[in-house]
């Protein structure tokens, strides 16, 4: 590939992964003021049907590429990302915004395969595919933390033009790009297979209470934060709550950063996930427990730091288990068990927070924290029967 190509495609990439970041993100970003001008009851059935399509198309996702290419997926997950966020802002009832986010589904996860599978192949030349994932993560933490800053600067429906412009622009440039050919490895029948094997069916436990606290905590913290600061009525807590979103994802952001620099992360990946996951749920008992605003944002910014290192770390410790050819089936399906749980936590905290309050309805965040440390115990033990299993 010319290195022109290669460059064009290497931005693609990390605008994908960047873009891939809003879409997670949105549903927090907007949440307030959202609420508030379609008076939604729950805004955790806007994030049911983003992670729920997102859980459906992950699966079909990898055979569409190995048969399309990436080129057609890049530009169908742009341009359905652009016109969900323009749905979202001219969405006049609750219908329209359900709607919005299952395409915004939809466009995340074009975006999410075209940008996780492509920077290993496309940055440094493909010969530091480590370097190259962390790199990637990096961006996506970026996303984390304009997204909710935007929403701070201009109004809500402003925001969401922009960041349609934004998802445009990664659509000309894909449109303007040629993509290797290069295959996700992904077989949706040797997932299944996989998926009956004790490694793989541990590490997709980890990442449904894992990928469920992440979704929560995108959702939640700034209606958790506006609550302590003052309400929803109160515009500068709305504004200072987007702010503490926004550092959830500074802290994320840093938090991978720091653990690429670790060698040696396999090897004591099993003990760094149960510590993460033990730390995030003192800090959320802390957020439960605090009636000071000050000791919530640094239970927030704390979350972040620890939550930094527990996905790439859990996919990185079952990766070591299989040989490489397994790589794309089992991170699909892991992946799309993860979402699962994106799907229905942060609905149930709405449905919890109802007839009580956020700040006491992250109990069941806390939960989730503590299932993820007993189930970081169990992901070695489930190394010899699922490697023995996969290498037959």
């Amino acid at each position: 590939m010319p290195a022109t190509a290669s460059r064009n495609t290497s931005i693609v990439a990390l605008m994908a992964v960047f873009g891939l970041a809003i879409c997670f993100i949105i549903v927090g970003a907007i949440s307030v003021e959202y609420q508030a001008a379609l008076n939604i009851t729950n805004i955790g059935d806007l994030t049911l049907a983003l992670f729920l399509t997102s859980a459906v198309v992950q699966l079909i996702i990898g055979p569409l590429v190995d048969k399309y290419g990436y080129k057609p997926v890049a530009i169908v997950g742009f341009l359905v990302a652009a016109a969900s966020m323009i749905l979202l802002e001219r969405a006049t009832g609750f219908g329209t915004a359900i709607l919005a986010c299952i395409l915004l589904g939809v466009g995340a996860m074009c975006l999410n395969t075209v940008g996780n599978t492509l920077i290993p192949v496309v940055l440094f030349s493909g010969k530091d595919p480590a370097r190259a994932s962390n790199f990637g993560n990096g961006f996506f933490g970026l996303g984390l933390v304009v997204t909710p800053l935007l929403f701070t600067m201009v109004d809500w429906r402003t925001a969401l033009f922009l960041l349609a412009a934004l998802f445009v622009v990664g659509l000309l440039l894909a449109l303007a790009t040629r993509f290797p050919q290069v295959s996700t490895g992904y077989r949706f029948s040797t997932a299944l297979k996989l998926l009956g094997t004790p490694a793989v069916v541990i590490a997709a436990l980890a990442l449904f209470c894992y990928i469920s606290l992440e979704s929560s905590m995108n959702t939640w913290s700034k209606p958790y934060m506006t609550e302590l600061l003052g309400g929803a009525d109160n515009p500068g807590a709305v504004h200072n709550a987007g702010l503490v979103l926004s550092l959830f994802g500074v802290a994320m952001m840093v938090g991978r950063f720091a653990t690429s620099a670790v060698k040696n992360l396999t090897a004591i990946g099993v003990r760094l996930i149960a510590a993460a996951s033990l730390v995030a749920a003192g800090a959320i008992l802390v957020m439960i427990m605090t009636s000071s605003p000050a000791v919530a944002i640094a239970a927030v910014v704390v979350t972040g730091l620890v939550f930094a290192p527990i996905f790439p770390t859990i996919v990185g410790v079952t990766f070591a288990k299989f040989e490489p050819r397994f790589y794309g089936s089992i991170f699909g399906i892991m992946f799309s068990v993860g979402l699962l749980g994106a799907t229905f936590v942060p609905k149930i905290i709405g449905n919890l927070s109802a007839g009580a309050t956020v700040q006491e309805s992250l109990l069941i965040v806390l939960a989730m924290a503590v299932a993820l440390f007993v189930i970081s115990l169990l992901l070695k033990t489930g190394a010899p029967a699922g490697q023995a299993q996969a290498k037959n």
